[in-house]
């Protein structure tokens, strides 16, 4: 048997076996796991390792290299995972390091973001392109830029390497070097930087600003391990505020105990932020530990239909306190926690082991019985057309909220839609390889706008890239074409932050979600005076 093929089945093995163990822990708990169940289990490894057998034996095409891996770790131990729900799931060693570097919230490297793009001329037909050097790093202090080509790592041409293969051999230990060699557009040669890989932060809270005076912005991408702090952080840099947008779209969720300590910046002491129950582990009741210093400033919490778990978490908290005013769309609606158990080879199986509900008692998880994970990711039918058959909870104060489904929001702002002009323009990278063209031999300052004599360049540009458009489609799509050229420049001479903040200032729903700052400020007020009678209740 092939050493590949063993370690394949060992692994699947080891998986099963660690299965085995923690339903036999569970079933201490629960009730004697009977000698019919070990029998059960004994028949379904013998079945599994027959199976395998047969296909590696008579498979039409020899099972070496990846096929192994994905026999059993993209198929066997996921397919059954998936089978009990969505969100339990199973990480080969790649993914599972990835997982923990994600929750550690930095790694080892130059710090820069990458990405492929389409290119007739290379090996693979795509280059990898530099999007950003991120601010403070190695890159960004070697000058690297937006647009670079990378061509070469410590010499080896990157000739027919994907953007993953590329990011692992930027990373490494800390203080080791790197020699990256680019083209960049105007250079008439390579360009070699020597790089020094440093500790790269990788910050949740990508965007913090005062957007308007005296109201602060802060965008939330995941929850790490430097999540809470990262959003006192920037609750200390703002100061005396008078009202704040908390920005939760497209955010998956991540680490629970630090949707706990962010929802602490913002509740009273003792006050439930989440509760979970499951069948093998004591419930668990998480509160305030510290609760909100300062003022007690509206909260205005912007989410969409790609907030999800820890993210909805927050929501709900402050929901069910009546200590914010959700706006935008439902949530995803995932109410299953998963406790991670490391498993053989640095693999990690990460299990559904509770259901949490929100402070009113609310389940926000959406039903997956017979839904595809297909539909239940992307089509999502299943979100409720009505409250009709909803559970019905109530906030501190008395609103109605609803259970199953994700999180309602108080006040609906609907997505926005690209066009599909705008699709064809993303599509093809305009205003990233336009911000390559006009910076070519040129610079901008900060007070820079996006005048007729810029966009007839950009126009120009369209025409030597053969992008089909009209003068409608110039009209209809202005202002944000007008942001996208902006955005892009200021990443490029500024930095990534700058060019988050174009984004952010011009954003439609950002911009509907300042004007119910004045209907946060009431809710705020409501929930104070529902803290006071509960205090005064208590002291006497």
């Amino acid at each position: 048997m092939h050493p590949r093929t063993r370690r394949a089945l060992f692994s699947a093995a080891v998986f099963l076996a660690t299965c085995a163990l923690l339903g036999s822990f569970i079933n201490r708990n629960v009730a004697a796991q009977s000698a019919s169940d070990e029998s059960t289990l004994r028949d379904d490894l013998h079945d599994f390792t027959n199976v395998y057998s047969i296909v590696e034996q008579n498979y039409a095409e020899k099972m070496t290299g990846d096929k192994v891996d994905k026999a059993v770790y993209d198929g066997a131990i996921p397919g059954m995972l998936h089978v009990l729900d969505p969100h339990s799931n199973f990480y080969d060693p790649k993914a599972f390091a990835q997982m923990r570097e994600d929750q550690h919230g930095k790694y080892y490297g130059v710090g820069m973001s990458i990405q492929p793009q389409p290119d007739p001329t290379a090996k693979n037909g795509l280059k990898i392109v530099v999007l950003a050097p991120f601010e403070g790093t190695p890159s960004y202090r070697a000058g690297i830029r937006p647009g670079d080509v990378i061509v070469a790592i410590d010499g080896k041409s990157t000739a027919g390497m994907d953007s993953v293969a590329v990011a692992s051999s930027l990373k490494g230990p800390k203080g080791s070097h790197v020699s990256v060699t680019m083209l960049r557009e105007g250079s008439p040669k390579p360009l070699v930087f020597d790089l020094t890989r440093d500790e790269i932060p990788r910050p949740s809270v990508d965007l913090a600003f005062m957007i308007r005076p005296g109201i602060g912005y802060i965008h939330i991408t995941g929850f790490m391990e430097t999540t809470s702090r990262e959003v006192g952080d920037a609750l200390d840099k703002f100061g005396d505020i008078h009202g704040l947008v908390l920005d939760l779209r497209g955010n998956p969720g991540g680490l629970l105990n630090e949707a706990v300590n962010t929802a602490d910046k913002f509740l009273q002491k003792g006050q439930i932020v989440v509760s979970q129950r499951g069948r093998a582990f004591p419930d668990q009741v998480y509160r305030v530990s510290h609760g909100e210093e300062g003022a007690h400033f509206p909260i205005v919490v912007l989410v969409n239909r790609n907030t999800a778990s820890a993210a909805e978490i927050v929501s709900g908290a402050l929901q069910d306190h009546d200590r914010a005013l959700i706006v935008g769309e439902t949530t995803f609606g995932k109410g299953l926690v998963q406790t991670v158990f490391q498993t053989s080879d640095n693999t990690g199986l990460a299990l559904t082991t509770y259901h949490y509900y929100t402070p009113s008692g609310r389940l926000i998880q959406r039903n997956y019985d017979h839904v595809s994970l297909y539909d239940y990711y992307y089509v999502r039918d299943d979100v409720p057309k009505n409250n009709a058959d909803r559970e019905v909870r109530l906030t501190d104060s008395g609103r109605t909220v609803y259970g199953g489904g994700g999180i309602t929001p108080d006040e609906k702002i609907a997505d926005i839609k690209a066009t599909p002009f705008q699709d064809n323009l993303l599509q093809h990278y305009i205003f990233f390889n336009f911000t390559r063209h006009y910076l070519a031999n040129r610079s901008i300052a900060r007070d820079f706008t996006v005048d007729d004599a810029v966009m007839q360049q950009f126009k120009d540009f369209l025409k030597a890239q053969q992008i089909d458009y009209t003068d409608a489609d110039i009209k209809d799509n202005l202002e944000w074409i007008k942001t996208s050229i902006k955005a892009e420049l200021f990443t490029s001479q500024f930095g990534q932050l700058e060019g988050l903040k174009v984004r952010a200032e011009w954003d439609p729903q950002i911009a509907k979600a300042l004007t119910f700052l004045p209907e946060a400020q009431a809710l705020a007020d409501r929930s104070m005076k529902v803290d006071q009678k509960t205090t005064a209740s208590v002291v006497q």
